[in-house]
């Protein structure tokens, strides 16, 4: 089941351990297949765990891959695009919702190619809390090598021909709903 093109879908975040993380209440799915959802946030309500509330400030593209171990929020700012991205299971929609599990380490890619990986002593201390599985770990280890590289190489979605594309698909999709 993949959401449809048009529709507007929460996004969940959940921790290894079930809690809820971190709720959108509305993204704007712009294309979805079985491997990828390619989604938009734009002034949407973000719901932290403990109860905070607040609104996006810019448009991010988001990518939701059913078969890789991280997602991409690709925020759209005047200084250039900024990606950041959440070590995570591989996202599952289910006809309400995206869904994953947030596995606490991130990745900020800035508009000049510099990145920085962030929340290590976080993820440290939820893999011993939460016992994160070692075979868990050592996929979430991969993953980090493939997308920094994914990064490196400038594929997609790390480039600004691939969030010009989707920005433009989007202003065309949503001119009705804004």
């Amino acid at each position: 089941m993949v959401p449809k093109a048009g529709s507007y879908v929460h996004i969940q975040s959940f921790k290894h351990d079930g809690s809820l993380h971190r709720t959108w209440s509305q993204a704007f799915v712009l294309e979805s297949d079985e491997d990828l959802i390619v989604a938009v946030t734009d002034r949407a309500w973000v719901i932290e765990d403990d109860g905070r509330k607040w609104v996006t400030r810019e448009p991010a593209i988001c990518f939701f891959y059913a078969h890789k171990w991280f997602n991409v929020i690709s925020m759209i700012r005047h200084e250039g695009v900024f990606y950041y991205c959440n070590l995570a299971s591989p996202s599952l929609y289910d006809g309400e919702a995206i869904r994953n599990i947030d596995y606490d380490l991130d990745v900020k890619l800035y508009p000049d190619g510099g990145y920085s990986i962030l929340d290590e002593n976080e993820y440290q201390e939820h893999a011993r809390v939460m016992k994160y599985p070692t075979t868990v770990m050592n996929i979430l280890e991969k993953q980090m090598q493939q997308l920094i590289e994914m990064m490196e190489r400038g594929e997609d979605p790390f480039n600004q021909e691939c969030i010009d594309r989707y920005y433009q698909m989007y202003l065309e999709m949503n001119t009705g709903n804004r």
